[in-house]
């Protein structure tokens, strides 16, 4: 069973900095890129930050571009966003993803194959 569990989430004032988890289970890790999209009231999901665990590349979106990291530990099957700087702006349930073929093109495209359950960032002004 594929599973994708989100942990890190929580309240925080503007400019304060969280580090989002994602544990991966249920399948090949290293052949698959990881993701995570956002989604805040009223507003369609979209991609923050992704990466390929078989090349390392990486995705931002400009919105985040100079103030999240992407990591990937692929002996942990976990990937981990950094996110600093925050902005009441960023405020959104953050849901990990995976994919099995992101070409550099498309990379934080959906749809994708797997979802997690989502964590909750509040960034307070």
């Amino acid at each position: 069973e594929v599973q994708l569990v989100e942990s890190g989430g929580g309240l925080v004032q503007a400019g304060g900095s969280l580090r989002l988890s994602c544990a991966a289970s249920g399948f090949t890790f290293d052949d698959y890129a990881i993701g995570w999209f956002r989604q805040a009231p009223g507003k369609e999901r979209e991609g923050v930050s992704c990466i390929r665990n078989n090349d390392g590349s990486t995705y931002y979106a400009d919105s985040v571009k100079g103030r999240f990291t992407i990591s990937s530990d692929n002996a942990k099957n976990t990937v981990y966003l950094q996110m600093n700087s925050l902005k009441p702006e960023d405020t959104a349930v953050y849901y990990c993803a995976a994919e099995f073929y992101w070409p550099i093109r498309t990379m934080c495209a959906m749809p994708v194959d797997y979802w997690g359950r989502g964590t909750q960032v509040t960034v307070s002004s």
